[in-house]
C-alpha cells in the first residue's frame, strides 16, 4: 500500500517512475517564441537596412527594432494571457450559476460524461456524489471535462510578459554584437544569428524532449529564409530608389 503524507494523501508510485514538466505556466512558449522573434526579426531588420545603408544606420535600426520588439512583445504575451484567463474565469461564473440554477442537471451531466470514459453508472454515480461534495472541486472538474482547461493552473501574465521581453531582447542582440564590438561585417552579425539561431532551436528540444538536431536546423532553417528574403527586399528598394 502506498505510504501518506501528512494531509493524509497517498504517494504515487508511478511517481518514482518519471515526473512531467510543467506546461501550463506558459513562460516556454513566451521564452520561445520571444527568443525566435528576437533573433529572426532583428536579424532581418539588420540585413534589410544593411542593403543600403552604413553601419551606423545599422546600429541604430538594430537597437530600435530591438526596444520596440521587446516591449511590443511583453505587452502581447500580458494582453493575451490575461484575456484567456478572463475568460477562464467568465466560464467560472457561468458554470457556478448553473450549479445554483439547475444542480441535479449537473450532476446527471457529469455522471454521463463519466460514463462516457469508461465508467458504468453505479461507479459514475458515486464518484459524481464523491466530486460534487466540494462544490470548488465539482466546478473545476466539469470545466476540465468540458472546456479542457482547469481553473487550477492559469499561467501568470507578469511571467510571460517578463519571459517573452527578456528572452526578446536576448535574440535581438546577438546580431548587433559585431557592429557593437567594432566590426562592420553583415556576415559577421549573420554568423552570430545562425549560432543563436541553432542554440536556441536545440534548447527548445530538450525542453520538448525532440530531437535537438532536428529542432536547431529547423530554427536556422526557417531564419534563414526571413534573413534571406529582407535582405532581398532591401536591395530591391535601395535598386529601385
Amino acid at each position: 500500500m502506498a505510504e501518506s503524507d501528512g494531509d493524509h494523501r497517498p504517494h504515487l508510485p508511478h511517481d518514482i517512475d518519471h515526473s512531467h514538466a510543467d506546461v501550463s505556466g506558459g513562460w516556454l512558449r513566451a521564452a520561445t517564441f520571444g527568443a525566435m522573434d528576437g533573433l529572426v526579426s532583428n536579424s532581418a531588420l539588420i540585413a534589410g537596412v544593411a542593403a543600403g545603408a552604413g553601419a551606423h544606420t545599422v546600429v541604430l535600426s538594430g537597437v530600435a527594432g530591438l526596444l520596440a520588439g521587446a516591449f511590443s512583445m511583453a505587452l502581447g504575451e500580458y494582453t493575451s494571457v490575461t484575456t484567456a484567463n478572463e475568460q477562464i474565469d467568465s466560464e467560472v461564473r457561468v458554470e457556478r450559476r448553473s450549479f445554483k440554477r439547475h444542480p441535479q442537471a449537473e450532476r446527471v451531466e457529469l455522471v454521463a460524461m463519466l460514463m462516457d470514459m469508461g465508467m458504468t453508472e453505479a461507479t459514475a454515480r458515486t464518484a459524481t456524489d464523491e466530486i460534487h461534495r466540494d462544490e470548488d472541486r465539482a466546478v473545476d472538474f466539469h470545466l476540465v471535462q468540458e472546456l479542457g482547461v482547469d481553473p487550477r493552473e492559469k499561467p501568470s501574465p507578469v511571467l510571460a510578459a517578463v519571459s517573452s521581453f527578456l528572452m526578446f531582447a536576448l535574440g535581438a542582440v546577438i546580431p548587433l554584437l559585431p557592429y557593437l564590438l567594432g566590426s562592420h561585417s553583415l556576415w559577421a552579425g549573420l554568423a552570430c544569428s545562425a549560432v543563436g539561431l541553432l542554440v536556441a532551436g536545440a534548447v527548445a528540444a530538450k525542453f520538448t524532449k525532440g530531437s535537438t538536431w532536428f529542432g536547431a536546423g529547423r530554427q536556422l532553417a526557417f531564419g534563414a529564409v526571413a534573413i534571406a528574403a529582407t535582405y532581398a527586399v532591401g536591395n530591391l528598394v535601395e535598386a529601385v530608389l
